[in-house]
């Protein structure tokens, strides 16, 4: 099916590429002309595995060949393209048929469908899939009806088929939603309602009575079967209400309290045994027991106190484990959301250790990340789990960066923490920054990991981006990392700095030249992935420091990047050309070095003409009207194809119109600078699309001088 689905983008591949085959088809250069033939028949081939379909050849040439390859080479080039245009015209058509005829069907299905005949609406959705597999409503309507029918499973499936179509398809996951909770599967059902929050936020309202609909009933099926338990005098069913009538008895020592927490924690091993610790009112005889109550707080010190804590805890993750309706309790209660937060700060390791296994359980899941970030005191939180960080104890430190991950999966969580973000996390990790030393390399890993994930909101990347004292201890990390080996944190590191630097700001600028001359140096590390992400972080922060550039040149940025170029590795590659961009702009020296290590400027020209990434195409031809401002150089270029090459960015159809500005900007220069270009540009015709490129920039803001 989802070969089909890929069928319009082919024929507009096909489309896209023709303008540049058919001039290399017509090449009087042999080579080129061969080249353009194989990529020619790659299309086709790309196009027939995809579409199902094959150039029927046989129409084409009635001599008997070889093969269909060797019959496309005998044929003229341009006649060789127009099969391919003329078939690619031919499955666009049929493929309008097609969606015609499903259309159609889905139509009469739906009026079925509203007469309430389900049977014959799945059999009209069935045509209809059987004009056209990747229709997806046809998918989503057939489910509905299908869970009118009571076909739970086949409803998911056909829904899961609509997400190969359309993986935001919220009607699919709506429908899911639904039949998972009429074959009772709640935790399942309730994914797909909160994957609809993730993809429409705004649909909470809408989607907050779907969940309320799966905790209801997930309760109602949870108490119906603890009854049955009860009624059938199970034993282990029967322990827990005697247990708890024990433990409900006022004003006993905390080792009583223990070690009936101790034994009920080891009663309740099923969701029925935990509803019946939430039946009988367990979360309350814990709560309001006085003796219970003052264990809870993260000062206690008498040792059989720290001990109840701890085993109130070990039972709260017990009873919640797997229950969002004991989740939703436990959470709600002002006593226990105040405790869970305090008690990180404990002095007791154990009960620390305690409280953190409680908030990874609640951050396991969207529906308990939701109900920590709407009950607890985030600012606090966030602090605290900082803070256990610090006190350099790995199970806890793990933890904790563990539970910092997964809030930073909640929308809500970034929201609550922005206007408390310097107190609850840039002063701390700062502080650890400083420290870095002192810590095991892998939780640092994690916690710089945590870190950036929250930096996925754009009002936190702002605020750390301006810190000016975070950026200070992120250089010095740098530069410690480099001469201590801790290269796993320095890869960490460096891709948060990229992250960071994407902002603008005067505490980045303020540093840039002390990082940037890190980063070149780092440039000669034998680990590829350092020297890849360390050219990432030039690429980002040579832009915003001219100190920094200068500073960079010093040490033969250009060189070093040059001859990173030549890997042809696609990352490195474009934080490379990127660089050059930004070098070239700002130095004449810049570009005497480029010229000076390739005088026809072939690397760049290799680029303008094999990448696929706009990005590199655009500042490779930055690069070159740059280079072109050099005496002499246009006329190095005679003979070459760089006209060609640069009318073809010119002319294309980019969605990045910088990199057509740029490109006729250089050709613009090109052909200022020697005349025998623009007589090869006249010759191909290429005057009227440099003209018009050229009104297109004066109609706009001219593309900046630096990598894009």
């Amino acid at each position: 099916m989802m070969q089909q689905a890929n069928l319009t983008t082919i024929s507009v591949s096909c489309c896209f590429y023709s303008g540049e085959l058919v001039k290399d088809l017509n090449s009087s250069d042999e080579v080129t002309q061969q080249n353009a033939l194989k990529a020619a028949n790659g299309y086709i081939a790309v196009s027939d595995e995809h579409c199902g379909t094959k150039v029927d050849t046989t129409r084409i040439n009635t001599n008997p060949p070889a093969s269909a390859c060797q019959t496309l080479q005998s044929d003229n080039p341009a006649d060789f393209f127009k099969v391919m245009e003329k078939d690619a015209e031919i499955r666009r058509v049929r493929r309008l048929e097609q969606e015609k005829k499903a259309t159609a069907l889905k139509d009469r299905g739906n009026e079925a469908y509203a007469k309430e005949d389900y049977e014959t609406a799945v059999k009209y959705y069935t045509d209809g899939l059987t004009e056209l597999r990747d229709m997806q409503p046809l998918y989503t309507n057939r489910a509905q009806a299908f869970i009118k029918l009571g076909k739970y499973q086949e409803a998911i499936r056909d829904c899961e088929w609509a997400l190969e179509c359309n993986e935001g398809c919220i009607k699919a996951y709506l429908h899911m939603g639904k039949a998972y909770l009429a074959l009772k599967k709640y935790n399942e059902s309730r994914m797909c309602f909160e994957k609809i929050l993730q993809i429409k936020p705004g649909k909470e309202n809408l989607i907050k009575e779907h969940l309320n609909q799966v905790d209801l009933e997930e309760r109602q099926n949870q108490e119906l079967s603890a009854v049955q338990e009860l009624s059938r005098g199970a034993a282990e069913a029967a322990r827990i209400p005697l247990l708890l009538d024990k433990l409900s008895a006022p004003g006993q020592e905390p080792f009583y309290y223990c070690g009936g927490f101790t034994i009920l924690a080891e009663a309740v091993t099923n969701s029925t045994s935990q509803t019946l610790f939430r039946l009988n009112n367990g979360f309350g005889i814990i709560i309001s027991n006085d003796v219970v109550r003052r264990c809870l707080l993260p000062k206690t010190k008498a040792p059989d106190s720290q001990e109840l804590c701890l085993s109130v805890l070990k039972l709260w993750k017990v009873a919640c484990r797997g229950n969002a309706e004991n989740l939703k309790i436990l959470m709600e209660s002002p006593v226990s959301k105040r405790s869970i937060v305090e008690l990180l700060t404990s002095d007791n390791p154990a009960v620390q250790q305690g409280c953190l296994a409680l908030l990874c359980l609640y951050t396991q899941t969207p529906y308990g990340r939701r109900l920590a970030t709407d009950n607890l005191n985030v600012h606090i939180l966030t602090k605290n789990l900082m803070w256990s960080i610090t006190m350099q104890q790995q199970q806890r430190e793990e933890a904790a960066v563990t539970v910092l991950e997964n809030f930073a999966a909640e929308n809500k969580f970034f929201i609550q923490l922005r206007d408390v973000l310097a107190d609850a996390v840039i002063v701390p990790f700062t502080s650890i920054l400083r420290t870095v030393s002192k810590y095991d390399q892998h939780v640092l890993v994690s916690l710089t990991s945590a870190v950036g994930c929250l930096t996925r909101d754009d009002v936190i990347r702002c605020s750390f981006a301006h810190n000016a004292d975070c950026w200070m201890a992120l250089v010095d990390v740098v530069s410690n990392c480099r001469a201590c080996e801790y290269k796993e944190v320095l890869y960490a590191l460096l891709g948060f700095i990229m992250n960071l630097s994407a902002v603008a700001s005067p505490a980045i600028q303020e540093h840039a030249a002390a990082l940037c001359i890190c980063c070149v140096d780092l440039l000669k590390d034998n680990n590829g992935d350092i020297v890849t992400r360390a050219a990432g972080v030039l690429s980002t922060v040579l832009p915003q420091s001219s100190e920094a550039v200068h500073r960079a040149l010093q040490q033969n940025v250009v060189g070093i990047m040059h001859r990173l170029l030549k890997r042809n590795e696609p990352r490195i590659t474009k934080y490379a050309i990127q660089t050059l961009a930004v070098c070239t702009a700002a130095s004449r020296q810049a570009r005497e070095e480029l010229l000076r290590s390739d005088k026809k400027l072939s690397d760049l020209r290799h680029l303008l003409g094999s990448s696929c990434d706009e990005t590199v195409s655009g500042n490779a031809a930055l690069c070159f009207a740059h280079c072109l401002e050099l005496e002499g150089i246009a006329s190095n270029l005679l003979g070459t194809d760089i006209v060609l090459l640069l009318l073809r960015h010119a002319a294309a159809d980019a969605t990045n119109t910088d990199v057509q500005k740029n490109a006729a900007i250089a050709l613009g220069k090109l052909c200022r600078s020697e005349p025998r270009h623009a007589d090869k540009l006249r010759e191909m015709n290429g005057l009227q699309i440099l003209h018009s490129c050229m009104k297109l920039i004066s109609s706009t803001e001219a593309p900046e001088k630096r990598g894009q």
